[in-house]
């Protein structure tokens, strides 16, 4: 059998192209609702074009500073075994440590559930992680500083291990939800 794909071109590009993410909202991925394969989410060429989450659920935001958050996106490829899957690993610098903060962060570590998050990029471009098998909670970290300049903070690391890369979120997508 033999496969064959027909490839396309990438044509170099005039746009700014600005790193760092701007945004994450995150659910639990069991609060995502539907009859489609993937539980209310259409994905048309490469875009997410719906996204059904249940009555009363809804994508919270988790507020961090400029500069301090980023995801990477790594493609694992076994020539040897014919496997492919692609690993997100989102890093959110939260600052100021309270006890909300530390109450809403415990709640993404309590029995490790499946995430969905929803990424805004520094282009103004939305990605999904955690489509197929969800992102989760890996660590949960930080404290004091030393120097007054370091400030408190909690670092957040969410991963995910998926069958493809991320699929963008369309601005109808999230319009629909509430987020923008």
């Amino acid at each position: 059998m033999s496969c064959c794909n027909t490839l396309t071109e990438i044509p170099q590009g005039c746009e700014n192209n600005i790193g760092g993410v701007k945004k994450i909202y995150i659910i639990n991925k069991c609060e995502v609702s539907g009859t489609t394969a993937n539980g209310g989410i259409v994905v048309s060429a490469g875009t997410i074009t719906t996204l059904d989450v249940d009555p009363g659920a809804a994508f919270v935001e988790y507020v961090f500073n400029k500069n301090t958050s980023s995801y990477v996106e790594d493609g694992t490829i076994s020539l040897e075994n014919g496997s492919t899957f692609f690993s997100t690993t989102t890093s959110l610098m939260i600052p100021r440590r309270e006890a909300a903060k530390r109450n809403s962060l415990a709640l993404l570590a309590a029995g490790q559930p499946n995430l969905m998050v929803i990424l805004e990029d520094g282009n103004g471009i939305y990605w999904l992680q955690g489509l197929d098998n969800g992102a989760n909670l890996t660590a949960l970290g930080e404290g004091s500083g030393v120097a007054k300049a370091d400030g408190s903070k909690y670092s957040v690391t969410l991963l995910s291990e998926e069958p493809e890369m991320m699929y963008e979120v369309s601005s109808t997508v999230m319009t629909s939800l509430g987020l923008i």
